[in-house]
Order: C-alpha cells, then sequence, then structure tokens
C-alpha cells in the first residue's frame, strides 16, 4: 500500500478512537506537504506501536498499556517494544538526549517532541510525533493517551524543542 495512503488510515483510525467518548473538536486545517517522504523501519513501528495505544488511561507514574501512561512513560514503553531503545524516565532526561535537536520544519515521524506546560522554559511534557503536524501523549490526570495537534494554541505555545532519537542506520532498517 502506498505510504500516503497507509498514512492517511492510520490517522484516521487514530482520530475515531480519539474521538470515542469526547465531544467533538473542530477539524485543524491542513496544508498539503509537496515532498511526503515514506516513513522507513523502526520509525514506522515507533508511529503504529505509539497511535495503537491512544486511548489508554493517564496514570502518573505508569509506564504499560494495563497500569496506564504518564507522558514519559508511553514514550518509554513505545520505544522499548518498538525500536529496542532503552529510554531516560523523565522528560527532562529525554531532551538532554545526545541525539540531534530538529527544527520543527524538519520534524519527521518518531521523533519526540518537548513542551513547556509549567510555564518557563523547563520541559515538563513531551509526545512523540507521527506526522502531519501530529503527536501522540499522555497529556494530564483524568485523560487518555491521544493525539492532539502542534497548532494548536496550547501546544503551540508552549512548545520547546524536538530531538532525534532513531538515528539514520534506524531509520533506514526495514524489517
Amino acid at each position: 500500500m502506498h505510504y500516503s495512503a497507509r498514512l492517511t488510515l492510520v490517522v484516521l483510525a487514530a482520530l475515531l478512537t480519539a474521538c470515542a467518548g469526547q465531544a467533538p473538536t473542530p477539524p485543524v486545517v491542513q496544508t498539503p506537504r509537496v515532498h511526503q517522504q515514506p516513513v522507513p523501519g523502526a520509525a514506522e513501528d515507533v508511529l503504529f506501536s505509539a497511535i495503537g495505544l491512544v486511548g489508554t488511561p493517564y496514570r502518573w507514574g505508569g509506564n504499560t498499556p494495563d497500569s496506564g501512561f504518564d507522558c514519559s512513560g508511553l514514550i518509554g514503553y513505545v520505544y522499548r517494544g518498538a525500536a529496542g531503545i532503552q529510554l531516560p524516565r523523565t522528560t527532562q532526561a529525554m531532551s538532554n538526549l545526545r541525539g540531534p535537536s530538529v527544527r520543527r520544519d524538519a520534524l519527521q515521524p518518531g521523533d519526540l517532541v518537548f513542551f513547556a506546560t509549567s510555564g518557563g522554559r523547563r520541559v515538563s511534557h513531551a509526545g512523540i510525533y507521527v506526522g502531519e503536524d501530529r503527536f501522540v501523549h499522555a497529556p494530564s490526570s483524568g485523560g487518555t493517551v491521544r493525539l492532539d495537534s502542534l497548532t494548536a494554541g496550547y501546544w503551540h505555545k508552549s512548545y520547546l524543542g524536538a530531538k532525534r532519537v532513531l538515528d539514520q542506520e534506524q531509520l533506514a532498517r526495514n524489517p
């Protein structure tokens, strides 16, 4: 199946799952991308794993689907299972990894995105970029893992930056 068609199906399924039981939100207007690259190897595994967890309950300190997830627990679980990568437990430590920082206009599926949700410039929240300006994250108590847009006002204002965790070898690997 062509990458664009597959990504459209995955995003549609995630949106339908994310919307079940929640009030509808206005549609996000997206500008078409001229050059869409296929999502290779481990990045594709990370993307599908993260989207598959949409709807899992939030739990502070949680790091499994059975117990629920907080944001760093979700990221660690996805990367461990989908890419075999052990990440630090906190969002602050993840943001300090030696991987390359990524400009917002250069984000690729699988990149980690970081936010200052407690004010200031200190990392306090993170998610996994899935493409089309959207990311998967475990946002807050009482909520569930969900898909949100980087262009939504709150996330746009609190966005700090991104890191590429998967190196070129992992991006090129196609199991």
